[in-house]
């Protein structure tokens, strides 16, 4: 598997992580106890998709260009004799 593609599913999985732990957040079984830990793992959560988010920013950015071979100029030059 490419690298941008293990990237990209590490990102959607902590994506997916903080959604479950959201909804989770909203049960009214919790303890305050159980809440608190939650709310601890979503910040650890959040920080960690923070820091794959900059890395994929970064491999975007400076993503290797395609280099095209040089335009030989002086084949398009039309000679006229006079």
């Amino acid at each position: 598997m490419i690298e941008t593609d293990v990237l990209s599913n590490e990102i959607a999985a902590r994506m997916a992580e903080q959604r479950n732990a959201w909804r989770e957040l909203a049960s009214p079984e919790l303890t305050q106890f159980d809440r608190r830990e939650l709310r601890n793992r979503i910040r650890q959560g959040e920080v960690e998709l923070r820091e794959f988010l900059k890395m994929r920013g970064e491999r975007l950015r400076f993503r290797p260009r395609v280099v095209e071979p040089p335009v030989d100029s002086l084949a398009d030059i039309g000679f006229r004799l006079f």
